[in-house]
């Protein structure tokens, strides 16, 4: 009983029951039921792309396309979930965003039973058994098993980061860090864990922070079998074993085995701390040191020792406490033979075999082994104070001289 305007779209739709195809690729010999089908069709075989972007030239074979391109340059999100409100610019994302809340997921892998919400993520997970790899980069031949995985991948050859933040310009290649990116204006942390309520902007760190409640390490290093909570710490791991260090300064090249670790080191070189204190505008040449410093304003400790209950500002001060339990020490000097419970000390202790003093004050050009040896030294020339005793509000230059002093005040042994 469905009516139609048109006796065209009355016969068209006809075929729908009869499966009538009468439409033939000449290339593959596929059919259609209809002309512009196999129109469009054909251009996967031509490469004809005649739908073209008026604002980035980017050209597309389905004119369908071009239009929700377009809504990547408009903002446009025309679909509205009527759940949460959440707006999509395409119809079936929608589709896929609704089955979040009813749990449907009516795609299923014939060989783990897993199951999906699409059949496009199931499709993808296919190949995790075969591991087929179908699309491949022209220029350097790397393969990949997901397209959008290629398309992205190509941006790094070609620079281009069609994504753009509205509030402050920085551009991205893939549109999930741009939206991973809003997030730092507009503070939203949308996944929140279950047991201590600590909300994320990521999903992947809210998975990282589950295991500190579960304790799971699933990363394994092959050669000590340490364990790791996540990949990327067992591959930087893995470095102090094969001693790798793939990234190198430009300036004086010195090479790290991290790229935030250089990405640190660059600012030595360039004087850059984009990290201000709100308190007491202290600059700061990277975000963790700025996050620690604040600590100190707070008083803050949040992560505590489960043997002796001693609490700490940085995860990674537990991690180094925790060895003098344990007794380990897993770094080792190549030289002597010496090992070190943390990799700054086994660092520090390198440059009394070499003599190196990379570290120069821009005042007396005194010259220092160790950074925290220069900042501490160019306090004699500032006069700043920044460790202050709560009880008597006394300021010194050291940590440590705050620690013997306190100690005055609770009567333990100096």
């Amino acid at each position: 009983s469905k009516t139609f305007s048109q006796p065209g779209d009355l016969w068209r739709h006809k075929k729908t029951h009869s499966g009538g195809k009468l439409y033939e690729c000449k290339q593959c010999r596929k059919t259609f039921s209809f002309s512009s089908k196999l129109q469009t069709h054909e251009r996967t075989h031509s490469g004809e792309k005649p739908y073209e972007c008026k604002q980035c030239s980017k050209a597309f074979s389905v004119s369908s396309s071009l239009r929700t391109h377009e809504r990547i340059h408009s903002g446009e999100k025309p679909y509205e979930c009527k759940q949460c409100s959440k707006a999509f610019s395409v119809s079936s994302s929608l589709r896929i965003h609704e089955r979040i809340h009813s749990g449907e997921k009516p795609y299923e892998c014939k060989q783990c039973r897993k199951t999906f919400s699409c059949s496009s993520k199931l499709q993808t997970h296919e190949r995790t058994h075969s591991g087929e790899k179908p699309y491949e980069c022209k220029q350097c031949s790397k393969a990949f098993s997901v397209s959008s995985s290629l398309r992205i991948h190509e941006r790094i050859h070609s620079g281009e980061k069609p994504y753009e933040c509205k509030q402050c310009s920085k551009a991205f290649s893939v549109s999930s860090s741009l939206q991973i990116h809003e997030r730092i204006h507009s503070g939203e942390k949308p996944y929140e864990c279950k047991q201590c309520k600590k909300t994320f902007r990521l999903s992947s760190c809210l998975r990282t922070h589950e295991r500190t409640h579960s304790g799971e390490k699933p990363y394994e290093c092959k050669q000590c079998r340490k364990t790791f909570t996540r990949s990327y710490h067992l591959r930087i791991h893995e470095r102090t074993h094969s001693g790798e260090k793939p990234y190198e300064c430009q300036h004086c090249r010195k090479t790290f085995s991290r790229y935030s670790t250089l990405w640190k080191h660059k600012r030595t070189h360039s004087g850059e701390k984009p990290y201000e204190c709100k308190q007491c505008r202290k600059a700061f040449s990277c975000s963790s040191y700025l996050w620690s410093h604040e600590r100190t304003h707070s008083g803050e400790k949040p992560y505590e020792c489960k043997q002796c209950r001693k609490t700490f500002t940085r995860s990674y001060h537990l991690r180094i406490h925790e060895r003098t339990h344990s007794g380990e020490k897993p770094y080792e000097c190549q030289h002597c033979r010496k090992t070190f419970s943390c990799y700054s000390n086994l660092w520090g202790h390198k440059k009394t075999h070499s003599g190196e003093k990379p570290y120069e004050c821009k005042q007396c050009r005194k010259t220092f082994s160790r950074s925290s040896h220069l900042q501490t030294h160019e306090r004699t020339h500032s006069g700043e104070k920044p460790y202050e005793c709560k009880q008597c509000n006394k300021t010194f230059s050291q940590s440590s001289h705050l620690r013997t002093h306190k100690r005055t005040h609770s009567g333990e042994n100096v």
